[in-house]
């Protein structure tokens, strides 16, 4: 019977799949968009609200600036998604920004890139799913009240998700992604009609709001406040980098459906942007950062709703059954906009496990073909910024878009090198006209982004991006380490060119014995069937009675081999044994020792705390010695027979069984009954051994 745990993971994650599947979970665009596209997307859910809140500490007269805020946000992501359509096409390996700068600048480069990734990735799941929350609870007072716990909920529910694999998580995730489109393009177009083409006055439920400024805002102040307004409505680019590090799961062509998805971000996130905006200045919409200190006048027991719930109950009316889908899709896609970050975010970590920079594990795909280690990490470091910040969105977003500014600016700087070094070698007229119009992209693209990171840099250092910049510094030094211990370990292990491996002069075995029942036995026998030029029985005198015991009972079977005691004052057993071998070791330093160590083997998880402590001990120590063999000897209890495994792997794979378990052959070769010693038992007894001190 399968265990519990096989059960659930079975249960949660469904069956696995074989590798040739692979091909079968790429995705055809209609659900690519969804997949890499729902991060920015769902930004024109909170982007507009980070400008209006920015604007409102200098009064509700600021709001004038906010079309021309939005307008500056769309000219930056029109550019971004210019440039990442030549990066798509000219990388469709899917290493993205970090193997354009890599490739072009230099590993150091594409490290730095890559930590920034990592750390945007982070925020773009707490920021994302904190939002969604804050929507949902705009309608719901539950939510409100209790927004860590539901964050931290959603993050595991889109874990499971997309633990499942790529295919489905993008299934799952087209729905509410459309409907998110659909639900926001008509509720703006439907305002926008009542207002030009039937001529409804649309007033939202907070332009009647009496609002002050926080601060005095003028001359050099104002500048910085835009600045700052700008630097957050510029969220509304991240998750587009996303696309071009998931090039691979894209159908064939790759590099063209990639674009083509690009592309279609691009135009729906700056339709509706601009829209949310463009309405809301025609609502008189009010939305300010701190309401207790900022609203004079209002309604009493006034509660600020987000710009979309409030533009939902203005088009279509407070208690409307569109208001209540308006805001179930929002936060629905905002919960799912952390998806981009479960794609982007593993596809990421396996490309550098590749080129070991992270653990390889990072690189192994799970049941599902999904990089399971990735997406499980990035998940316990998103709960950890929610649960640290309170699911605050404000909070959050003050540490955000610092990393995807950087990635964006690294990158179009390498695309500028690869078009320039090509341009070196091409002559074929038209491709050096598309060389030169793709490279002009990527300079107009590296200009700008690169002056949007040294504003964001200048207005949010203090309010939390020094945090996201000491974590991509940690996470830089850190990959850096793991690539030299990884380079280090190649040197070790590469072999020789010229010459054999330098074989041991002789082979001193040395089998542990705590006392001489059937376990003892057959690691005795196995040991001598390795032929070893001498072999000792080692016990530890940690008990003088049983000692005596046990070398009355090795003389009354006449044991061929002898028994060697090791006294152990303070009831030790680990440094005895250690200091033996080391002294075997000096005497015959061009010698090898091998230490035969029993163990049980049992069939309950509880039974290990009861057995095999000494021995892992043991092999623990023994196995940094240098010139030291260590070799398990399993003895199988009898709960084990409860164990089959291969109905086990049959259950679990849903494969045939290769046949029952007792065809296939023992691990350990029995030595033949003839090579019994007498005094060692029959065939009975030639079996694996037990633990020592068990």
């Amino acid at each position: 019977m399968a265990s519990p745990t096989s059960l659930l993971k079975r249960l949660l994650l469904g069956r696995p799949f074989r590798s040739d599947r692979l091909q079968h979970t790429l995705l055809p665009k209609r659900i690519a968009l969804p997949v890499f596209a729902s991060d920015a997307l769902s930004s024109v859910a909170y982007a507009p609200d980070e400008i209006l809140l920015t604007l409102s500490i200098a009064g509700a007269s600021a709001y004038f600036f906010s079309p021309w805020i939005a307008l500056a946000v769309v000219v930056v992501m029109l550019t971004v998604v210019a440039s990442y359509r030549q990066n798509v096409h000219a990388y469709p390996s899917g290493g993205g920004d970090y193997e354009v700068a890599t490739v072009n600048l230099g590993p150091k480069f594409g490290v730095g890139v890559a930590s920034a990734l990592l750390v945007d990735y982070v925020l773009t799941v707490a920021v994302s799913v904190s939002s969604g929350v804050a929507n949902l609870g705009s309608v719901v007072p539950f939510v409100a009240t209790h927004k860590v716990l539901i964050a931290v909920s959603a993050v595991v529910l889109l874990t499971a998700v997309n633990l499942r694999g790529l295919r489905e998580s993008g299934t799952a995730f087209a729905i509410p992604t459309y409907g998110f489109v659909i639900v926001m393009l008509g509720m703006l177009l439907t305002g926008l009609f009542r207002v030009f083409v039937l001529g409804d006055e649309l007033r939202a439920p907070s332009a009647d709001l009496v609002i002050q400024a926080e601060h005095s805002v003028t001359g050099f102040a104002l500048i910085f406040l835009l600045l700052r307004t700008f630097s957050s409505g510029a969220a509304a680019l991240t998750g587009v980098e996303a696309i071009s590090n998931g090039v691979p799961a894209f159908k064939a062509p790759k590099s063209r459906n990639a674009a083509t998805t690009l592309l279609l971000l691009g135009t729906i996130s700056v339709s509706m942007l601009v829209g949310i905006i463009w309405l809301a200045r025609l609502t008189h919409l009010q939305f300010v950062e701190d309401p207790n200190l900022q609203i004079v006048s209002g309604p009493e027991g006034y509660v600020q709703k987000t710009v979309t719930t409030q533009l939902g109950e203005t088009v279509f009316g407070s208690g409307s059954i569109l208001l209540y889908v308006l805001a179930g899709v929002t936060a629905l896609i905002l919960f799912l906009a952390a998806n981009t970050a479960f794609n982007g975010f593993p596809v990421l970590g396996s490309i550098l496990a590749q080129d070991r920079y992270l653990p390889r594990q990072f690189h192994t795909r799970g049941d599902r073909l999904a990089f399971s280690n990735g997406i499980t990490f990035l998940a316990l470091f998103a709960i950890v910024l929610i649960v640290g910040f309170q699911a605050e969105v404000t909070k959050l977003i003050q540490l955000y878009i610092v990393g995807v500014f950087v990635s964006f600016t690294v990158s179009q700087a390498g695309m500028i090198r690869h078009w320039n070094r090509h341009l070196r070698t091409e002559r074929d007229p038209e491709a050096r006209r598309r060389m030169v119009r793709s490279r002009a992209i990527n300079t107009f693209g590296m200009g700008l982004t690169g002056t949007v990171l040294v504003i964001v840099l200048i207005t949010k250092f203090l309010l939390g991006a020094w945090i996201a910049i000491a974590a991509m510094a940690v996470i830089y030094a850190l990959m850096l380490a793991i690539r030299r211990h990884y380079d280090r370990i190649a040197v070790e292990l590469t072999p020789p060119d010229e010459g054999r491996a330098v074989l041991p002069a002789r082979n001193h075995a040395i089998v542990l014995v705590s006392k001489l029942h059937q376990p003892t036995l057959r690691a005795i026998a196995y040991a001598r069937a390795t032929r070893p030029d001498t072999l000792t029985a080692v016990t530890v005198n940690v008990d003088e009675k049983d000692t005596r015991d046990l070398q009355a009972d090795w003389e009354r079977r006449e044991m061929a081999i002898p028994l060697t005691v090791v006294d152990s004052p303070y009831r030790e057993i680990t440094r005895p044994i250690l200091d033996f071998v080391a002294s075997t070791r000096r005497k015959s330093p061009r010698d090898v020792v091998t230490v035969f160590i029993p163990e049980y083997v049992v069939g309950r998880w509880w039974e290990n705390l009861l057995h095999n402590q000494s021995a892992l001990r043991l092999k623990g120590r023994l196995l940094f010695e240098p010139g030291v063999m260590v070799v398990s000897v399993p003895w199988q209890l009898a709960s084990t027979e409860s164990k089959n495994l291969d109905r086990l792997d049959a259950t679990l794979s849903r494969t045939p069984a290769r046949g029952p378990r007792s065809a296939v052959p023992p691990l350990v070769a029995t030595p033949p009954v003839a090579a019994t010693p007498p005094g060692e038992g029959g065939p009975e007894n030639s079996a694996t051994m037990g633990n020592s001190r068990d």
